[in-house]
C-alpha cells in the first residue's frame, strides 16, 4: 500500500480556499481547481516507488490484477480527483468509445497537433464521469423538457429570445433541442453578445429560478453558452449525492466541492463558458438531444457498510464508507487496484494514518483494513 503525494491544478475556475480547508493548511491565494490521485501523465501521483505511473508500468499484472489489466490493459483506467468550483466550469459533452477512436484517428491521419488548441481528441479513449457532492454542489446536467427550457426563456422578455422559445414549441422533443442549440452556438457573435447581455440584466433582476445564470453570464461575459445553459437542468447537490455524466450528456459543474472520477481521458468538446476552441459541426454530432431528469444519484447500501454509486461502466467504482465511533476495521481487499480518499475525520488505511484529502494506492490483492472515524472513498474497477 503506497501513501500518494498528489498535485493540485490550478485551474482559473478553482476555488482559492475549498480545498486548503479540506487538507487543513493556509491557502495561496491562487484558485487550487483539482487534486488528481492516479497515473495519469498530465500529473501522476507520487510514492516511495517513484511516480504511480512508473510503478504500474514495471509491474503492471502486480499493480493492477491479471483480470484488469486482461480488461483494461496495463494502466490505471480511471483518474480520481477532488475537484473545487469557484467559478463555473465550460458546458461541454464527451464523446462515447466509438466516436473518440474515430475522432482520434482523423485528427490523427491529418496531422493535428495533439497540443493543437483546435484540436477535439487528446486520445482514443471515451470519458464518462461520476462527480459526488462533500458540500453543496450546483451543475448542469442534461437537456430539460423543451417547453421548461422555453418558459424559462420566454419569462426574461427578451425579444431575441423569442424565436428560440417558437422553435422549443414547434417541433419534436429531439429536434426542437437540435434546432435550438445550433442556432445559439452559430448566431452572430456580436448579435448573441447582445441577446446575452440584455438575459444577463434580466436574470439579476428577476432572481428566483433565474440567479444561477446571473452568476455564469457574470462570469462569462456575452457568451453564448449563457444561453445554452438555459436549455440544461439545473440541480443542486448535497452532501453525498452524485452526478453521472455518461457519453453525449451536456453539463457544466457551477460550484462546490466534491469527488469525481472519470475514465482515463482528456477529450472534451465545449459547448460554451469558454474561450477555448468550439467545434460547432463536431459538438452536434457528438450531443444526444434527449430531455429528462438530470438522475441525481444517491448510493446504494451493502451489509458490510460499503454505500455504492452504480454506474453502466466499468473502467470506474466509486463507493464510499461512513466510518462512526465504535465500528470494527472494515477489510477492503480485493483483486483488483484501488484508491482509497479520505475526506472527514481520522480513518487507519493499512500501515497509514489519513485525515481529510490524504489517499493511498493498493495493488491488487493486497491486504487493505481501514478502521477510525470518518469517511472512506473507494475508487477501483469492475473486473
Amino acid at each position: 500500500m503506497d501513501r500518494l503525494d498528489n498535485t493540485v491544478r490550478p485551474y482559473a475556475w478553482g476555488s482559492s480556499t475549498a480545498i486548503p480547508k479540506l487538507l487543513g493548511v493556509e491557502p495561496t491565494g491562487e484558485p487550487q481547481a483539482e487534486m488528481w490521485m492516479g497515473a495519469h501523465p498530465g500529473a501522476p501521483s507520487r510514492t516511495e516507488r517513484g511516480t504511480l505511473g512508473e510503478v504500474i508500468e514495471a509491474d503492471p499484472e502486480g499493480e493492477l490484477g491479471a483480470t484488469a489489466v486482461a480488461k483494461f490493459g496495463p494502466r490505471l483506467p480511471f483518474l480520481l480527483k477532488i475537484l473545487a468550483a469557484g467559478a463555473p466550469l465550460s458546458l461541454q459533452v464527451h464523446p462515447n468509445l466509438a466516436q473518440a477512436k474515430e475522432g482520434y484517428e482523423d485528427e490523427e491521419r491529418r496531422g493535428i497537433p495533439v497540443d493543437a488548441g483546435h484540436r477535439n481528441y487528446k486520445d482514443a479513449n471515451h470519458k464518462p464521469e461520476l462527480i459526488c457532492a462533500l458540500t453543496e454542489f450546483d451543475g448542469l446536467c442534461g437537456f430539460r423538457a423543451p417547453v421548461e427550457a422555453a418558459d424559462l426563456l420566454d419569462g426574461l422578455g427578451v425579444d431575441s429570445l423569442k424565436p428560440y422559445v417558437d422553435l422549443l414549441h414547434a417541433h419534436p422533443e429531439d429536434a426542437a433541442l437540435r434546432e435550438v442549440l445550433t442556432a445559439i452556438l452559430s448566431a452572430d457573435p456580436d448579435e448573441m453578445a447582445h441577446t446575452v447581455t440584455e438575459a444577463a440584466a434580466a436574470c439579476t433582476r428577476l432572481g428566483g429560478d433565474y440567479t444561477p445564470y446571473a452568476d455564469i453570464a457574470h462570469h462569462y461575459p456575452g457568451d453564448p453558452g449563457v444561453i445554452a445553459a438555459m436549455l440544461l437542468n439545473y440541480v443542486r447537490l448535497q452532501p453525498g449525492e452524485a452526478l453521472f455524466l455518461g457519453a453525449g450528456i451536456p453539463h457544466a459543474y457551477l460550484s462546490g466541492l466534491g469527488v469525481e472520477i472519470m475514465a482515463n481521458s482528456d477529450n472534451v468538446l465545449r459547448c460554451g463558458l469558454t474561450p477555448k476552441h468550439v467545434d460547432v459541426p463536431e459538438l452536434l454530432r457528438v450531443v444526444r438531444f434527449e430531455a429528462g431528469d438530470a438522475g441525481v444519484l444517491r448510493p446504494e447500501a451493502a451489509p458490510d457498510g460499503e454505500e455504492v454509486y452504480e454506474t453502466p461502466i466499468d473502467e470506474f467504482r466509486l463507493s464510499r464508507y461512513v466510518l462512526p465511533e465504535g465500528t470494527a476495521a472494515h477489510d477492503l481487499t480485493r483483486a483488483t487496484p484501488q484508491i482509497l480518499l479520505c475526506t472527514a475525520g481520522s480513518v487507519r488505511a493499512g500501515e497509514h494514518d489519513l485525515t481529510p484529502g490524504r489517499s493511498v494506492f493498493v495493488p491488487a490483492g493486497e491486504k487493505a483494513e481501514v478502521s477510525g472515524v470518518g469517511t472512506v472513498f473507494r475508487a477501483t474497477v469492475v473486473a
